[in-house]
């Protein structure tokens, strides 16, 4: 008889949850799959060894590019970057990262990338919108969780 294991292990993944407000009121509510760069590989193994210092996830980043993800990507264009609100451990593979950009905060930009960040600047995670680019005013605020699946 002749056994054969399967590799039980799943790549990292995510989902960015959004919700657009104008004025107060909700105008969109948006939910996708991200990118796990290259990087959060590296934080993750650095986790392993011991070697933690500035390597957990806590910024969020909002930029201006575009570009289509790739797992290579190292940065977040011209961004405005901000600690995130919280995370919580919704199962023990699932982590959620709650933030938010407030109507006074990021004004004149037109949003269209996000970035999960480590405490060392590390991009772990990145998220170009399909919609098109947020143009930030002061009546627009945003909110949302990231949720990564180990």
């Amino acid at each position: 008889m002749k056994l054969i294991f399967k590799d039980w292990a799943r790549p990292m993944r995510g989902y960015f949850n959004m919700r657009v407000y104008k004025g107060g009121k909700l105008i969109e509510d948006y939910r996708e799959k991200n990118m796990i760069v290259t990087g959060a590989r590296t934080a993750v193994a650095m986790h392993l060894m011991g070697n933690c210092e500035g390597g957990h996830i806590a910024k969020i980043a909002f930029g201006t590019s575009g570009n289509i993800s790739t797992p290579d990507m190292t940065a977040i264009t011209s961004p405005y970057t901000k600690p995130l609100l919280g995370a919580s451990l919704l199962t023990p593979t699932q982590v959620e990262f709650k933030w938010n950009l407030r109507k006074d905060e990021a004004n004149g930009k037109k949003i269209i990338e996000f970035g999960l960040l480590c405490e060392n600047g590390t991009l772990f995670a990145r998220k170009v919108r399909t919609e098109g680019a947020i143009p930030m005013d002061s009546d627009i605020s945003l909110e949302g969780e990231w949720i990564i699946i180990l």
